[in-house]
């Protein structure tokens, strides 16, 4: 019998000030990487939620989704290593961007999460090398050219909060 393909949905948060994009720099098993604040969709979630619950737990502030960026699909091909099986895993991605709120206090970095930092787009562009997805430039590449979708384009049921 085939196993059925079900890709790993995440949200990101694209959070821009002053022309400069809010990032997070990371331990990864490919070493320290920058990435937008994002993570993995918990049951029960809506993707605003889930974008407002990650964006606080990795960089200690608040967050509101205003509108979606896109939806982005990539692939990550990981070769078995110490002990660890090969992996192959492919992301669907829901990007908001959003209101930045105040910082909560008493809030730490999740597991993982060196610090965060402010980045203008070329900055992170050539730091491309560093980066834990082609999808944190692109969506911040993306956000910068204007590009914004209504909450509303996503919906989600009623019945997913009760998983």
């Amino acid at each position: 019998m085939n196993k059925r393909w079900k890709p790993s949905v995440t949200v990101a948060a694209i959070i821009e000030r002053d022309g400069r994009y809010l990032l997070i720099e990371e331990h990864t098993p490919e070493g320290l990487r920058l990435n937008n604040p994002a993570g993995h969709l918990d049951p029960g979630e809506t993707p605003e939620a889930g974008c407002a619950r990650e964006a606080l737990e990795e960089t200690t502030y608040r967050f509101t989704p205003t509108a979606l960026v896109g939806v982005y699909m990539s692939r990550l091909q990981r070769a078995a290593r110490e002990g660890r099986p090969a992996e192959d895993i492919t992301y669907l991605r829901f990007a908001y961007c959003g209101e930045l709120g105040e910082q909560v206090p008493g809030a730490t970095l999740d597991t993982g999460i060196v610090r965060t930092l402010w980045m203008t787009a070329e900055e992170v562009r050539q730091e491309s090398h560093r980066l834990r997805s082609p999808l944190v430039l692109r969506c911040i590449e993306e956000h910068a050219a204007g590009q914004r979708f209504p909450l509303a384009l996503v919906y989600t049921d009623p019945s997913v909060g009760n998983p």
